[in-house]
């Protein structure tokens, strides 16, 4: 691919620029006047540049686009539209169907193949970048290349990609980069330039529809759910952060009498004044404020579907006899491919119920029909309340007047974390409908772990800084290779956004380094004690055992049986028990007459039973004579003293308990330790940036000529396979080519040994144990050690290790390409969405194998196992959102 200097191109593009039809004939469709943001932009084609257009969701960036679009196929030229996901891809093809009509576009995500060869062509990125190394006779008399939702390239997996495009398509393509609004813009222009010639940075800020941020809490003392505007005069809302002090000193009030440490042990175990809305109480409150149509952002596939289900059940109708008339038969022809047993499967009935209520759930976990469904009722204004997953906020167009995020945490899989300012924009832009509404709402809810000022940062924010994901591949480094010299390579490479940013980073994290440095010092002076050794003290205290032991104890515990609180030498009875989710949940009673509630998640030992009392059984236990009752058998009752030195003996006998700031320097010490690692993380990443994208590059090509792939800068046998291998763990996929794990074998089998290279278990919880089919017991034992030993390799030579192979769905997929039902396929660990998704993704994989396998008897299997999984569900689920098929 070209790689020269990007002058070469200025004649090509001045000749387009004659031909180019006037501006009046290209605006001609739309009936609006246009935005000064737009017409920078259309300047800017005009003269031949490339543009990057960053504003926000619904602005008109789309416009743009469209005029390139336009533009090039007056011209004889051909236009691509790339996207970063399928749904978002059949979206714009059938958005770009209804004006152009069928003949002019044409749609290529590795799923659907519509019309190839039209002049318009809707893709992924992925099918672009495939086409750019395979060096495709489609990207001939090709003009534009829109890049949509741009800032993709910072995701850690797919935004190399994003990169790849950029760098080695032809610089006389004109590029019109679409992105949310981020704060380097200027930055990402200034790289794109360097790479391919003039790029204008066009940033708009302003949203087409005003947002007003909201706070919902619920106040016990007033028996209402408040809603707060979030911000005033440009500040956080004082009256909201008066409300939480006066909570919080109503809860210290509460806590009765008693030592210093017990109340405020206890303190935060108090019923607060404050709660969170359930979600008949949010419904309720966007009817009453005219709120709707509603999404509401859970971060839980299963909280989306239970919510929606609590509302139907709750009595929440928001559709009259015609719009649920309406929802129905849009409903029917969307599942007309579906069987009735699959129907069954996938909960059809209930779904159906939800939105013929008005109400829908969109997660990854529904298969794309049903999402598509919620999607098409939710726009045309039937259904009005929707609740959803993050993926919702990504491109697709379904604003809203109001937006309801329900926690400003997530759960990554690891933790809980707080959601970024870059999040934060996305959820909320879809809040407020250009032409209906004149104000978007966004409803954060009060949660007892984030106070109010973190909400009202979040919403003050405005930094959202794309930075490069870019790294070397396999299979990027074999293309490279087959087609340029080292030197052409590196230059290349060298050419990435991320070497362009990690120069510049350098400077801003040593900064960083010794900023944090000083208040790691400072908190570690407050962490000192004149008592004893602090860390002394938290060793012992890390030792603690296995959360399973303490819910052993837990549940060993009877009605009437005496502990002593946790950190506490308050002894408590146990006056009640409940199974939760998360395990069991006690409740006690002290001498004082003190309520408390407790989890495993609350005790730092096993408890331990230390006496016993009968408990009254004349009155209700949820009585005050029944408490105090209680209170005064706790105080009676002697208790046994435990002399075992078991866990936390050490900690009961460390004279840094006699500090009365103990509290406040453990404190000091944690979040020490977290800066501690913070700097240990800026170190790294600033060894990395010294190492130049090209020196990551040499590290993958010396262990790729260790295994064979490459040899003198040449391509190997086995190298050429790896270069058509388009696949987050390629090498692993090519050595088991090289192994010949994939021959003499059946289309169900072939089809379940490629599905560890897809299938990955993201959930926290430990994975259930991998059902392996007895025919491939050999082959899965050779491909996981062949992933182990290149994992290895990997670490030797610097390189971040692969991800693993994963046997969880081997079964599985035996069973649905033998013919298996997909009623007895779907379980709790494996959602309708998912598998579509997977068996998708198996399908490309199995397409890969049938072009590249050296066995002409395998190539062949790989097509039969690709009919034998396209069907059912998975089939009815191609294509389902594009309308010409």
């Amino acid at each position: 691919m070209p790689f020269e200097n990007v002058r070469v191109e200025t004649n090509s593009r001045l000749r387009t620029l004659m031909s180019r039809p006037s501006r009046d004939q290209l605006i001609a469709r739309y009936d609006f006047a246009i935005d000064k943001f737009q017409i920078l932009a259309l300047d800017a084609l005009d003269r031949g540049e490339s543009v990057l257009v960053a504003a926000p969701t619904g602005s008109g960036k789309t416009l743009v686009a469209e005029y390139a679009i336009e533009a090039a196929r007056r011209q004889g030229q051909r236009a691509f539209y790339t996207a970063p996901i399928k749904a978002l891809s059949n979206q714009k093809y059938n958005d770009l169907v209804a004006h152009y009509g069928k003949t002019d576009v044409g749609l290529l995500t590795g799923d659907n193949s519509v019309n190839p060869t039209a002049p318009i062509i809707v893709m992924t990125t992925e099918v672009l970048r495939n086409m750019i190394y395979a060096r495709s006779d489609a990207l001939a008399k090709l003009s534009v290349v829109v890049l949509d939702e741009v800032h993709f390239l910072q995701d850690a997996y797919r935004g190399p990609v994003w990169e790849e495009v950029i760098i080695h398509l032809d610089p006389t393509v004109q590029l019109v980069c679409l992105s949310a609004t981020v704060s380097n813009a200027t930055e990402v222009t200034e790289w794109l330039s360097t790479v391919r010639g003039k790029t204008v940075p066009i940033v708009e800020e302003k949203r087409p529809v005003e947002l007003i941020n909201h706070f919902v809490v619920g106040d016990a003392a007033e028996h209402e759910v408040k809603i707060f505007e979030t911000i005033i005069n440009g500040a956080p809302n004082q009256e909201v952060t008066k409300l939480e002090a006066t909570s919080a000193n109503r809860n210290i009030r509460s806590v009765g009498r008693g030592n210093r440490r017990s109340n405020r042990a206890l303190s935060s175990r108090m019923r607060s004044r404050l709660f969170s809305p359930n979600r008949i109480e949010v419904v309720d409150l966007l009817q009453h404020e005219d709120l709707l149509p509603a999404i509401v952002f859970i971060f839980s596939r299963n909280q989306c579907d239970e919510a929606a289900e609590v509302c139907v059940r709750g009595g929440v109708r928001l559709t009259d006899a015609e719009q649920r008339a309406e929802i129905a038969e849009i409903v029917d022809s969307r599942v007309e491919m579906f069987s009735d047993d699959d129907l069954a499967a996938l909960n059809f009935s209930r779904f159906a119920n939800q939105l013929e209520a008005g109400i829908g759930s969109h997660h990854a976990g529904l298969v794309p029909a049903f999402k598509e469904i919620v999607e098409e009722c939710f726009i045309k204004g039937l259904v009005r309340l929707v609740f959803a997953t993050e993926t919702l906020a990504v491109g697709l167009n379904m604003p809203a007047r109001a937006v309801v995020i329900e926690k400003i945490t997530k759960f990554t899989g690891e933790h809980h974390q707080p959601l970024k300012a870059s999040e934060y924009t996305q959820l909320t832009g879809r809040a407020g409908r250009r032409g209906i509404d004149t104000v978007g709402h966004a409803l954060v809810l009060w949660n007892q772990f984030i106070n109010f000022d973190q909400v009202a940062a979040l919403a003050m924010s405005r930094s959202f800084r794309l930075v490069s994901a870019f790294r070397p591949t396999y299979n990027m480094a074999a293309n490279l290779i087959q087609t340029h010299s080292r030197q052409e390579a590196h230059h290349l490479l060298n050419l990435s956004f991320a070497q362009f940013q990690s120069g510049r980073d350098v400077v801003e994290i040593q900064a960083r380094i010794a900023r944090r440095g000083k208040e790691r010092d400072r908190l570690r002076e407050q962490a000192h004690s004149n008592f004893g050794d602090i860390d002394d003290y938290r060793r012992s205290f890390s030792l603690r055992p296995d959360a399973s032991e303490i819910e052993e104890a837990i549940g060993q515990l009877s009605l009437g049986d005496m502990i002593n609180l946790p950190r506490q030498s308050i002894k408590a009875a146990v006056v009640a028990t409940a199974q939760r989710t998360n395990g069991t949940k006690l409740t006690l009673v002290t001498a004082s007459k003190l309520i408390v509630n407790l989890q495993v998640g609350d005790f730092e030992s096993p408890p331990q039973k230390i006496g016993f009392i009968k408990l009254p059984d004349s009155y209700a236990r949820t009585s005050p004579k029944f408490i105090k009752e209680v209170a005064q058998r706790v105080q009676r009752t002697k208790v046994k003293t435990h002399n075992g030195r078991g866990f936390g003996s050490g900690e009961r006998d460390h004279p840094v308990l006699n500090d009365p700031e103990l509290k406040r320097r453990l404190i000091a010490a944690k979040s020490a330790d977290r800066i501690d690692r913070e700097l240990k993380l800026m170190e790294e990443r600033i060894d990395k940036s010294v190492q130049s994208v090209s020196a990551q590059f040499d590290d993958l090509v010396r262990l790729m000529e260790r295994r064979g792939y490459v040899s003198n800068w040449q391509l190997t046998d086995q190298g050429r396979s790896l270069a058509r291998i388009f696949h987050e763990l390629d090498l692993v996929i090519a050595e088991a080519l090289i192994e010949k794990l994939f021959d003499d074998l059946n289309p169900a089998e072939l089809a379940s040994l490629l599905s560890v290279f897809v299938y990955e278990y993201r959930r926290a919880e430990e994975p259930p144990k991998p059902r392996i089919p007895k025919t491939l017991q050999t082959q899965w034992k050779v491909v996981k050690e062949l992933s182990e030993t290149i994992a290895k390799d990997e670490e030797l030579a610097g390189i971040a290790p692969h991800r693993p192979v994963d046997a969880g769905l081997m079964e599985i997929t035996y069973d649905w390409a033998s013919g298996g039902e997909l009623i007895d396929i779907l379980d709790d660990d494996l959602t309708a969405g998912d598998f579509v998704r997977t068996m998708k993704q198996l399908i490309d994989l199995l397409r890969q194998i049938s072009l590249i396998a050296a066995n002409s008897q395998t190539s062949q299997t790989a097509e039969q196992a690709v009919t034998a999984l396209f069907r059912g569900v998975v089939a009815a689920s191609q294509g389902s959102t594009i309308e010409s098929l």
